[in-house]
Order: structure tokens, then sequence, then C-alpha cells
């Protein structure tokens, strides 16, 4: 599909992105920034982002979700993405443009480096997108394109999940570690099982220009 034009917006999301790749143990792009290859080669992943608040030029952005498929090469860092977008059917018309604006990296910002790395938007529709957090449990439901389920991994202290922080990484300083449980890819000619592969949690705050 074409790319929305750039046009540096003011716009917000708060809320947390959760993320399931095809790397073993854990995605060592967020510890490298990008830098390192993906254990596999390359990095096939879903994400799904579930906006608690948000606006994308006065328009509310609040309770809607997004999923994205991800099909990288190579290295992050390195760019030639691929990647599809679902947004939530329960946006308006200015909300699924302003999404795509923000997720295609046009209108500036915290996701604004997606301009340089995504090579190709290979669709984009609006659709039921469920986001279920539950516990250390998260669920992202795209009907049967993608059924992506994680679990944090317990740490020393059974009520403290396993984290990164203080990190450089784009989505945010701190990320959850997790690993995929029944999660699956069947969509735009991809077939990906990510069951016990890489998952990442992140409370995220990003924003724009």
């Amino acid at each position: 599909m074409q790319r929305p034009e750039k046009k540096p917006t003011d716009w917000k999301i708060k809320g947390e992105l959760i993320l399931n790749c095809s790397c073993d143990v854990f995605c060592p792009c967020v510890v490298s920034l990008g830098a390192h290859p993906p254990t596999e080669g390359h990095c096939h992943a879903w994400m799904g982002i579930a906006i608690d608040e948000g606006h994308y030029e006065g328009e509310v952005l609040d309770n809607l979700n997004v999923g994205l498929l991800v099909d990288i090469p190579g290295r992050m860092g390195e760019g030639n993405w691929k990647v599809a977008a679902y947004i939530d059917d329960e946006a308006s018309e200015k909300a699924y443009m302003g999404l795509l604006s923000i997720f295609s990296g046009a209108a500036g910002g915290t996701t604004g480096l997606f301009t340089a790395l995504v090579s190709e938007i290979i669709g984009a529709e609006k659709t039921s997108v469920e986001i279920i957090r539950e516990g250390k449990s998260r669920i992202l439901n795209i009907g049967r394109k993608i059924q992506g389920h994680v679990e944090m991994i317990e740490g020393y202290s059974s009520d403290e999940p396993v984290k990164i922080t203080n990190t450089k990484y784009w989505m945010g300083p701190e990320v959850l570690v997790a690993k995929g449980n029944k999660s699956r890819v069947r969509d735009y000619g991809r077939v990906w099982d990510f069951d016990g592969k890489s998952a990442e949690i992140c409370p995220i705050e990003w924003g724009g220009p």
C-alpha cells in the first residue's frame, strides 16, 4: 500500500507494547539497540499495542488497539522491514489514518525512525484487534491471522517478573522478559510459530513530532 505522506504531527500514546519474535532465549536487539543479528539471522515478529491514553491532532485514541506483523531480513538497525498493520475497528476514520501515520513513522517523534527502517507496508486494514492483559499473561487476537499469547518469565521473587531497566531501546527504558505460548501468525503468506520463543512487554509513552 502507499505510505502516508511524511507530516510531523502532534500525537501521544501511553500504554503497553507486547512483542513475540523468532529469537531464541531473549531478543539481542534490546541490549545491542538493533546492532546484533537476531538469533535466527532474521526477525519475524508480531506486535500488539494497547493504547490506554492517546491523541492524534486532537482526535482521541484512548482504549484503541493496534497489531503489527513485522518481517525483518537481518539486523533490526539495517532496515528493510516489511510491515502489515491491523487497526482497531473501533477507531474513527481520523484515528485510523492517524495511527497509520504514527506506525509508518510519517507523524515523526518516537516512531519516526520507521521511515528509514520500513521499506514496504505490505498491508493495512481496520479489523477486530483484541488485547487481553491479565496478570503475567498477554494475549493478542486478530481473527485467525494472529493468535499471540505470551507469559512473563518468573524471577527470583515470584511476584516480580524478570526485567531489563534503564535501556536506550527505542520502545522504552523498561522491558519485561517473556516467552511465547501457543503463539502464531498466518497472513500475507507468512506462517510463523513462536511457541517458546522470545517475547517482550514494555510500558510505552511515545509522542511527536
